[in-house]
């Protein structure tokens, strides 16, 4: 309890003499001498103490503010668990990739500050410029992705664009000290698309630096740029050449030419200063055929450089212009590649045929690895799934930066250690950075394909931990991501967590037998960390209980305040958040981690007491349905304080006298509570009530999990022709708007993710002894058939993975392409869990 802080006054009868002195001081200070001892003094040091105590408080709020914030921006104090990540002799078969997931094509290195390429390209119009240049959903194409690619050596993809339609393929070849060399190859052909554009095309290829490095151009006929040189810390000296067209399909026709050289504030500006430097001056005049005006890189007029900001990217750019068919090559060569490692340039023939080489590999390590064909998949649906693999593969970036922390007390955002970040993506065109509970799911499918990869990945993540043990959970770290990020969402919050689906990836790794004791070692201090944040910052108001902090406090537009925090946002919880809430979820997840705690400590001959404690009473599940199970609802729950009669109705605006009701702001939806919320269950039959099946926790003679399976079959209730919807049409808040602006997001639609670990608890069920065996193997089956169909449906009809999937339709929805989580398909498909 708080100490007292009461001055006490002096005890016992004072001397008659030093009343007498007391007024002879007071009549002599008045008087402006003297030193008496009178209560003017008492006074006037009680004040003086007291501004003490206040500057002692202030200095020690201050000082704990500071302390505070500056933990917050504190690594951990542990080894790194990846300490050579961007040295290129120390992972040089993945020193160079097309790490750059948000551009259509592009290539950089695994270092802070590598030199990069890119592809743009632009149909010649009359009068417009449509420059394609980073995936967006707003280009509509018809279709983009990734058909093969091996995470490693190769990728080969298609790009359906409106009357053209680009092959991109890339190839590396090892060699040298700094990653060896790479090549890339374009081929354009024309689509019979209706109302497609006119069959002249410019492709346009770019180097760029990143902040160091130089460039220096190599001109051939005054307008050509045939190569590039260049030179930077990480890389050495290098070449970077464009080949003439050339190859089977090209037109013989002429070609116009156009380069730039020019600087950039970022590579988040590089088609900005591309667009500013067309100019639709120039003419393609080919030998037979019409002339023709097109666009062409001119000079730069954009804006002008703000002299306090020197740009930091060199820019050179490579034009070419033609009728298709086409087909261009470009060269990276590294200048410490030896001729013996370099017999021939890889172009061409050599290219080719290093490409052909690879492809079969794949495709014979895609079998053996996941058994597809032996499974009886037809080719068609063998290729879906090859392309949904290779799009996670192909998605994987790398970002060096920093996040952006809210400070302590409302103070001024602090900026996190510059750190690397080597992660896999959910979308391209509309999440290309990393999140945190996506990536778990990413790598339970990317360590059946390569459990080194996701070594990696894993070791990256943990080392982005701070002095506390929290990671933010989206990280967005360099200008090209923030370019992609709405200001609002670009805070992290240091209280809020994600699910920590890591201890998923790494439950699964322990069983693959591909996490050695040295791998363990390196990533236990961090895991210990981690995992002790989520006990102390995401504690419950019970013992053995869990709450997500974060949740919105604005209770007046919110239908249901969402809870970020969890991932799974809108989905209905207590309607006024409250310090008593109890998350199912949460507390599902935190089951999960200590199991896999405990193990990684008894692998390591650690102190695992704690770990396995904790494990043993979250797996108790009477004490689940103690704190979980809702009688009247028939199902596990949330707990919390909680109305079941709210809704959203149109405020009603007061027009004060004299002012018209046009002038006045238009009526907002707000929320109207029509029940005194109290503390209850949250009737919410969705995803949340399956956690204690979905991650296993049921026994399997637990007489809930009759229950819950029956919940999940219902039509009327969980299951679709689809697969599993997120919230049962008998919940409230089905399918209703959050706000006006807000539509249901986790209130409805199917999602592949949370799909995949019910079939894979099914599929754990199905092989116990108990009384719900054959109906769990029955559903499994049903379930897995319904999921796969439909996404491979979805894909056919429109070339794409989908975020979500609609619970009516089965028509994919959300951002696209989706290949992050909804490339679990692929172990579906596979059946492994």
């Amino acid at each position: 309890m708080p100490r007292e802080r009461r001055r006490r006054g002096p005890e016992g009868p004072r001397p008659a003499g030093r009343e007498r002195e007391r007024g002879r001081g007071a009549a002599e200070r008045a008087r402006g001498s003297g030193s008496g001892s009178g209560p003017g003094r008492v006074l006037a040091l009680a004040a003086l103490g007291a501004l003490a105590l206040g500057c002692a408080a202030w200095a020690g709020a201050a000082y704990g503010r500071w302390s505070r914030a500056a933990r917050l921006v504190t690594p951990l104090a542990a080894p790194r668990a990846l300490p050579d990540s961007h040295n290129a002799s120390a992972a040089a078969p993945r020193f160079w990739g097309s790490y750059r997931p948000h551009l259509y094509l592009g290539m950089k290195a695994r270092s802070p500050r590598s030199p990069v390429a890119g592809l743009m390209w632009m149909h010649q119009l009359e009068s417009d410029v449509t420059l394609r240049h980073t995936c967006e959903q707003s280009d509509r194409l018809p279709g983009y992705g990734w058909l093969l690619h091996d995470g490693l050596r190769f990728g080969v993809q298609e790009i359906r664009d409106f009357g053209l339609a680009l092959r991109t393929d890339f190839v590396k070849r090892p060699g040298g000290r700094h990653g060896g060399d790479w090549s890339w190859r374009v081929t354009a052909r024309p689509t019979q698309d209706t109302g497609a554009p006119a069959s002249l095309v410019s492709l346009l290829f770019y180097v760029a630096t990143d902040g160091q490095g130089e460039l220096q151009p190599r001109v051939e006929d005054k307008t050509r740029l045939a190569a590039v040189t260049g030179t930077s810390e990480e890389l050495g000296h290098f070449t970077v050449t464009f080949r003439k067209p050339s190859g089977a399909g090209t037109a013989s026709q002429h070609a116009s030419y156009n380069y730039l050289q020019a600087t950039s504030p970022g590579l988040h500006r590089v088609a900005d200063v591309v667009k500013s430097s067309l100019s639709s001056r120039f003419v393609h005049a080919p030998p037979s055929g019409p002339r023709q005006r097109y666009f062409g890189l001119d000079t730069y007029r954009g804006p002008p450089r703000d002299p306090a900001k020197p740009p930091r990217t060199q820019l050179l750019v490579h034009q070419v212009t033609l009728h298709l068919p086409c087909q261009l090559e470009v060269l990276f060569e590294s200048g410490s590649v030896t001729e013996a490692e370099r017999p021939s340039p890889l172009a061409g023939t050599t290219l080719s045929r290093e490409l052909a080489k690879h492809a079969s590999a794949f495709e014979q390590r895609f079998e053996e690895t996941f058994g597809l064909a032996h499974k009886g998949f037809s080719a068609a649906e063998q290729a879906f799934a090859r392309a949904a693999l290779s799009n996670v593969l192909g998605g994987l970036g790398y970002f060096h930066g920093r996040s952006l922390v809210r400070a302590p007390q409302g103070e001024e955002p602090l900026l996190y250690p510059e750190r690397p970040l080597f992660t896999a993506v959910p979308s391209r065109s509309f999440f290309p950075r990393g999140f945190l509970w996506d990536e778990g799911f990413h790598q339970l499918l990317l360590a059946r394909w390569d459990p080194a990869l996701s070594r990696e990945v894993l070791a990256h993540w943990l080392d982005l931990m701070n002095a506390e043990g929290w990671i933010p959970r989206e990280q967005i770290l360099d200008d090209e991501a923030r370019a992609k990020v709405p200001p609002e969402f670009v805070l992290q919050h240091p209280e809020v967590a994600n699910p920590p689906t890591f201890f998923l990836t790494l439950q699964q790794l322990l069983a693959q037998g591909e996490a050695k004791p040295a791998y363990l070692r390196r990533l236990f201090p961090r895991l210990q960390a981690w995992y002790d944040w989520y006990n102390r910052t995401q504690a419950g108001p019970l013992p053995y209980t869990f709450r997500w902090r974060g949740r919105d406090t604005d209770t007046k537009l919110f239908l249901n305040p969402k809870t970020l925090a969890s991932g799974l946002d809108d989905y209905p919880r207590a309607s006024h958040p409250s310090p008593d809430e109890r998350h199912l979820d949460l507390r599902c997840w935190m089951t999960l981690a200590s199991s896999v705690m405990a193990d990684v400590a008894e692998r390591l001959g650690e102190p695992a007491t704690e770990y396995q404690h904790l494990a043993q009473a979250l797996s108790d599940n009477a004490l689940l349905e103690q704190q979980h199970w809702a009688a009247e609802l028939g199902t596990f729950a949330d707990y919390g304080n909680h109305s079941r009669a709210v809704g959203l109705e149109r405020e009603r605006l007061v027009v004060p006298p004299g002012q018209p009701r046009h002038q006045l702001p238009p009526p907002r939806l707000v929320r109207v509570v029509r029940e005194p919320p109290r503390p209850r269950f949250v009737e919410a039959l969705g995803y949340v009530s399956l956690f204690p099946f979905l991650l296993q926790l049921l026994q399997p003679d637990s007489p809930r999990l009759g229950a819950m399976l029956a919940d999940l079959r219902n039509e009327a209730k969980l299951w679709t022709p689809f697969g599993l919807r997120s919230l049962a049409p008998t919940s409230p808040l089905y399918m209703q708007r959050n706000t006006e602006h807000d539509a249901p997001y986790w209130r409805g639609p199917i999602w592949v993710n949370i799909n995949y670990l019910a079939l894979r608890a099914l599929h754990h069920y199905a092989g116990l002894p108990g009384p719900q065996q054959a109906r769990a193997a029955q559903i499994y089956h049903e379930l897995r058939t319904n999921l796969v169909g439909n996404l491979y449906r979805q894909y056919v009809a429109s070339g794409y993975l989908w975020e979500q999937y609609n619970d009516s339709t089965g028509r994919g929805q959300g951002c696209h392409p989706f290949t992050g989580w909804s490339a679990l398909v692929v172990l579906v498909m596979a059946e492994e869990y």
